[in-house]
């Protein structure tokens, strides 16, 4: 007989007082650098936004007050290819006929945090306005080495592993068939779902398309084509030192990351910053308290090494498998203040694209950015696929 599944466990966290003293002991005592005058973010993280922001985290940010507000999300973990696996499973809410089950796939420097506000748009969408025939039963994981997920102790995992893993951990809910979603590094995720297990996949979303590989002849690109590969090697030569770090000497990052809390907020702040629809105006996407929250996770969880890893492992995956088509039907929805939107031909080029839509408003984050103009985009979506689906 084959072994039993696992069965998934509860999971509440409670931070206890000590470390939280801690954290507020090691803010106080932020050794701070000095900044041109006027640099504001162009060299990186704004010195007075980041003290602010500090001063904040240290004085008046509640974090029991988060840590219950996320534990209001149905939270489990279970042992999945020998690593405990950390995630949401929040089952629609009254829906109109069987729900679609979707797993929803983050990236990178964020968790579970980046769905939290859309779990409820999506399992319950007759409460918002939306047709109730809509409903998706949501599962939200934690990667590997992010979040309250185990870090391996081993080499880091890849994206092909991972979805791996997603395929196995569908299995242990009871989803034979599923639809996938993802962002950033979770996009990468999604799109493996849909290569290696396209029996079970009815349908792949992604709100990113990646970075271009093409080692064909460069005379078969449209000039789209070849103007946003070229784009995209200006924007990695700018804006893609973080990346070259954690692709190369991630543990060297690590130690100081780890070590002080201004710093690893440093790190994790200018991104929310430069890839979200804001303006430059970090705080028009997203609140002190929202930051705070998906910065402490990585506090508290010490993940941040861990995390940045994940790109030392992709940067070796064999590029036959970065060449791959995604023939599972593919969706896009590439939200206007994203970093590096591909055009049409690429995507066409690359995967079996039914659908590319772009909202106008919403950035790299737009689940979190924008979670009602998200959650719509994925119930237009996937409302063909609904009948092929089963759980």
């Amino acid at each position: 007989m084959p072994d039993p599944l696992p069965r998934p466990e509860p999971f509440i966290q409670q931070t206890s007082p000590a470390a939280l003293e801690d954290l507020r002991v090691r803010l106080r005592a932020t050794r701070w650098p000095d900044a041109p005058e006027e640099a504001g973010w162009s060299l990186g993280t704004d010195l007075a936004y980041l003290r602010e922001l500090v001063d904040y985290w240290a004085e008046s940010f509640d974090w029991p007050a988060q840590e219950a507000a996320l534990a209001s999300l149905p939270r489990f973990r279970v042992p999945v290819g020998g690593l405990g696996i950390h995630f949401v499973h929040a089952r629609a809410v009254a829906p109109v006929g069987p729900a679609l089950p979707v797993i929803l796939s983050h990236g990178w420097p964020d968790s579970f945090w980046r769905y939290s506000k859309v779990v409820p748009l999506l399992t319950d969408p007759g409460a918002h306005g939306a047709d109730p025939a809509d409903a998706f039963d949501v599962i939200v994981p934690d990667m590997p080495g992010f979040g309250y997920s185990d870090r391996p102790v081993g080499p880091p995992l890849d994206s092909i592993a991972v979805a791996g893993l997603w395929a196995e951990l569908m299995t242990v809910l009871g989803y034979e068939t599923f639809g996938a979603a993802g962002g950033d590094v979770g996009s990468h995720v999604s799109r493996y779902l849909g290569l290696d297990h396209p029996d079970r996949v009815v349908a792949v979303h992604r709100t990113d398309g990646g970075l271009p590989v093409f080692r064909g002849d460069p005379a078969d690109l449209s000039p789209e084509e070849r103007s946003w590969i070229e784009g995209t090697a200006a924007w990695s030569a700018t804006e893609g030192a973080y990346a070259a770090i954690h692709r190369t000497k991630p543990q060297t990052a690590a130690f100081g990351l780890n070590d002080s809390p201004a710093g690893l907020a440093a790190w994790i702040v200018e991104k929310l910053q430069a890839w979200s629809d804001c303006d430059g105006d970090i705080e028009r996407s997203y609140t002190k308290d929202e930051i705070l929250t998906n910065v402490t996770l990585y506090w508290l969880t010490e993940t941040i090494g861990s995390s940045m890893r994940m790109y030392r492992a992709n940067s070796a995956i064999p590029p036959e498998q970065l060449a791959r088509r995604v023939e599972v039907p593919s969706g896009f929805s590439l939200f206007s203040g994203d970093v590096v939107r591909p055009p049409r031909a690429w995507l066409e080029r690359s995967t079996n694209m039914v659908s590319l839509t772009e909202p106008e408003r919403g950035g790299h984050f737009a689940a979190f950015e924008e979670p009602e103009l998200f959650a719509e985009e994925l119930r237009a979506f996937f409302r063909p696929y609904r009948a092929a689906a089963t759980g």
